[in-house]
C-alpha cells in the first residue's frame, strides 16, 4: 500500500503537524511530528511518498530507521483517524 500526502496534503498539514497527541511522542523520541507521522506508515507497512523540494525536509523525511514507536504510541496514533478519504487529482 502506498500512502500519498501522508502528512495531510494541501491544506490539512498544518492540523496534523500540530496535533498535541504527535507533538508530544514527537518529543518524547526527540524528532519533528513530520517524522513521528512518517515512521507510524512505515511501521504499518505503508509506503510513504512525502513531497518536497526543500533540502532540509528531504534529509528529515529519510532520518525514519533511528527510531521506533511503541505499541501503545502506535495505538493513540492510531485512534485519530477520522475516516476522511482526500484526493488531491
Amino acid at each position: 500500500m502506498q500512502g500519498w500526502y501522508p502528512l495531510g496534503g494541501r491544506g490539512f498539514t498544518g492540523a496534523l503537524l500540530n496535533n498535541p497527541v504527535c507533538k508530544e511522542i514527537a518529543a518524547s523520541h526527540g524528532k519533528t511530528v513530520a517524522q513521528v507521522i512518517l515512521r507510524w506508515n512505515l511501521q504499518k507497512g505503508v509506503v510513504v511518498i512525502p513531497g518536497s523540494s526543500d533540502p532540509e525536509h528531504l534529509r528529515e523525511n529519510l532520518s525514519l530507521f533511528d527510531f521506533a514507536l511503541t505499541e501503545r504510541e502506535m495505538e493513540r496514533i492510531a485512534t485519530l483517524d477520522r475516516k476522511e478519504k482526500h484526493d488531491w487529482y
